[in-house]
């Protein structure tokens, strides 16, 4: 049965309760137009789905008026489809308190209150989260969880390389295969199991600067991934007294990072649970001679 609405009445929100208690203003065609007096705010809903609840009290409940005074309710009364509410004052003097003079900053927070209200959330509701829940528990309990969402399409050494190391604690791995099968794919993998699965929050790429924009472009299309991309620049002109500190990503030229003592110490600092290192072939070590890249990797 369709709700009947008449202008003077009281509903609440059950999207936005914190409005307080709502004035039905009018009906127009489809529309039903509803003012929160307590906040200002004014709603158009659809007739067929508006997300309200009546505000009806019972014998026995408290009330207050808009002028804060207050009444028990003894009796109550419909009066062209509005409440109007007989009781007892504080000084239990009789008084009578339409639904139009209520307090406009009642609020129904305790699952009791809601519930005495009938203030009640529909049994699809409960169903939908349920159901998206259940659905969740068995994506992260799943072998692809991380690996899946993708926008690549990974052939299975990739798959198998990526499961293997990011469900280490703490991987320290070489991605070792040929130019062009895919390792930048498969550390993006890795990352994003990681960060999915809690073994990581805080990720540092250490990238030669001519592949800093290319690792950008890669972790946002094909992972989604919000990397933070580091230069001089950027460094000198934060306000933060670490600027690494305010990047759970953070991609960082070698280069750069080598020849700035003090981003180096600021890097050193913020703390990273994950490292990665593109072209680590390239980093030199030798007994009498390590470069400058290798001991910075190294610490």
């Amino acid at each position: 049965m369709a709700q009947q609405y008449q202008p003077g009445q009281r509903w609440i929100s059950d999207s936005e309760a914190e409005l307080g208690l709502g004035t039905i203003l009018a009906q127009d065609g489809r529309l039903l137009t509803v003012l929160y007096p307590a906040t200002g705010d004014t709603r158009q809903y659809s007739l067929r789905n508006a997300p309200l609840t009546r505000v009806r009290f019972s014998p026995g409940d408290q009330i207050t008026h808009f002028e804060g005074w207050k009444l028990t309710v003894r009796e109550v009364e419909d009066i062209d489809g509005l409440m109007v509410y007989h009781g007892l004052d504080a000084q239990n003097q009789p008084r009578t308190l339409p639904e139009t003079q209520l307090s406009n900053f009642i609020q129904f927070r305790l699952a009791s209150d809601r519930l005495f209200a009938g203030q009640i959330d529909p049994l699809s509701w409960f169903s939908l989260r349920y159901n998206t829940l259940h659905h969740t528990s068995k994506q992260m309990q799943s072998a692809l969880w991380g690996l899946g969402g993708c926008r690549a399409q990974p052939i299975a050494h990739q798959l198998h390389i990526a499961r293997e190391v990011a469900d280490r604690s703490a991987p320290r791995v070489l991605l070792a295969d040929e130019v062009g099968l895919g390792k930048t794919i498969e550390a993006g993998l890795v990352i994003h199991r990681q960060l999915l699965s809690g073994r990581a929050s805080r990720v540092l790429i250490l990238v030669p600067e001519n592949l800093q924009h290319q690792w950008l472009v890669e972790m946002r299309r094909r992972f989604n991934l919000q990397v933070a991309l580091f230069d001089a620049e950027r460094f000198i002109e934060s306000d933060a007294s670490n600027p690494f500190e305010d990047a759970q990503l953070a991609l960082v030229a070698l280069e750069w990072l080598v020849e700035d003592e003090k981003a180096q110490d600021a890097l050193f600092a913020a703390g990273w649970d994950l490292l990665v290192v593109d072209e680590a072939h390239h980093l030199v070590w030798h007994e009498d001679q390590v470069s400058a890249e290798y001991a910075l990797v190294e610490q």
